[in-house]
């Protein structure tokens, strides 16, 4: 079983304070294995055909 902590804040910048401490914690790799599991998650909730093959995060760049 999985553990589960909450951290209560009194205010909103007291979370995104926490927040920012949390994450700048974590390695890079960490970070974006988050990511990528929330994108699955998403691509799982709506139901989404194909989402098993959307393993990279995409690439994009605009040219001004």
């Amino acid at each position: 079983m999985r553990k589960v902590w909450i951290h209560r804040s009194n205010s909103f910048k007291e979370a995104d304070n926490f927040d920012e401490k949390y994450y700048s914690n974590m390695t890079g790799i960490k970070r974006l294995e988050i990511v990528q599991f929330l994108r699955e998650a998403y691509f799982k909730i709506k139901g989404q055909a194909g989402y098993e093959g959307r393993k990279r995060l995409r690439r994009s760049f605009k040219i001004i």
